[in-house]
């Protein structure tokens, strides 16, 4: 059986080390703290922590909320924060709120009755209600990725802003002129940040985004391809359109592909996730790129932090997206 140590010799790092990434410390690099965890996994160390559990009263155990289970995004949220948790030795329950607030704060009701020792969510949107049960129960909590304006949990998303200029860029700078978006739902806050750094970006190359070429999606296979529809029609056609995820993207992609539409030499496309989806596809999706694995290991980072008895209360982390270029975006042949 591994002990401690042997993680500590594989990594380099001193047990006190070692110990000071199980328990969330956060006086513990980023760098220094992947490098323990990957030699966690590599060896196949199991932290004994029950009986430290039972001590401190802890159920050694994690909630973990998000929207679906089948969706590129979430499954890989659930993948990673599942491996850095059982990493400090928690095991993770999860649930699915499928986007309705009643359900989201029946089952985080639940987590705080089981008595877990921490949940990490996915809001369903502005309408989240489950502020008030943190600020009742003090289970600690983080947000990942669906966080609100002036969020006051702690909370772990990419800069959105940041992305929707990404893709603006990427279709400005190819000549295009003709530009659309299709949209996450409205009330979901980082749609509004996506949108908004997509259109401020278009303004700086003198491109207009006019209300007709926004078409508000949902996220979903199907918007895409209605999006699709809506933004292709007519004589004015977009010659570009951004799908703020991969998903819709693909539906996109698939209504080209029954109207005669070739991609990228009529239609440029470009998705948000660089989820597995992006790369299965042809042509091959261009996306912006979230990084979710390093989301998820600040979001258990944070989590961990606040169960050992740090105040994340609040606290920020902000991570970067960036533009993979693939099959279904090129500059504009003709003028447009």
């Amino acid at each position: 059986m591994k002990a401690m140590r042997d993680v500590a010799a594989l990594a380099g790092v001193s047990e006190t080390t070692v110990s000071r990434v199980i328990n969330g410390s956060s006086i513990v690099s980023a760098v220094t703290r992947k490098r323990v965890e990957r030699a966690i996994r590599s060896l196949r160390y199991k932290p004994n922590l029950v009986a430290s559990g039972l001590r401190k009263k802890n159920s050694l155990l994690v909630g973990l909320v998000v929207p679906e289970a089948v969706h590129f995004t979430f499954a890989t949220l659930i993948q990673h924060i599942h491996q850095d948790c059982t990493a400090r030795g928690f095991d993770v329950l999860v649930g699915c709120h499928g986007n309705r607030p009643e359900t989201e704060e029946r089952f985080i009701e639940g987590l705080i009755r089981r008595h877990v020792d921490g949940i990490i969510f996915t809001r369903v949107s502005d309408e989240s209600r489950s502020l008030r049960l943190l600020e009742r129960s003090k289970v600690p909590m983080v947000v990942i990725d669906r966080a609100v304006a002036n969020e006051r949990i702690a909370h772990v998303v990419v800069d959105n802003r940041a992305a929707g200029a990404l893709a603006a860029r990427h279709f400005a700078e190819g000549g295009h002129r003709r530009i659309a978006c299709i949209t996450g739902r409205e009330k979901i806050a980082l749609c509004r940040e996506r949108l908004r750094g997509f259109s401020e970006t278009l303004d700086e190359y003198g491109i207009g985004l006019p209300a007709q070429s926004v078409f508000p999606g949902d996220f979903k296979f199907e918007s895409g391809i209605e999006g699709a529809r809506a933004l292709l029609s007519g004589r004015n056609r977009a010659s570009a359109i951004w799908a703020q995820n991969d998903l819709m993207a693909a539906g996109v992609l698939k209504f080209c592909a029954a109207s005669g539409i070739a991609v990228p030499g009529e239609l440029s496309v470009v998705g948000m996730d660089n989820s597995g989806l992006s790369r299965m596809i042809t042509p091959a999706l261009s996306t912006v790129s979230q990084p979710f694995e390093e989301m998820c290991t600040e979001a258990v980072g944070l989590l961990m932090a606040a169960i050992h008895g740090t105040e994340t209360y609040g606290e920020r982390r902000m991570v970067e997206p960036h533009l993979i270029v693939r099959e279904s975006s090129a500059p504009r042949r003709s003028p447009a």
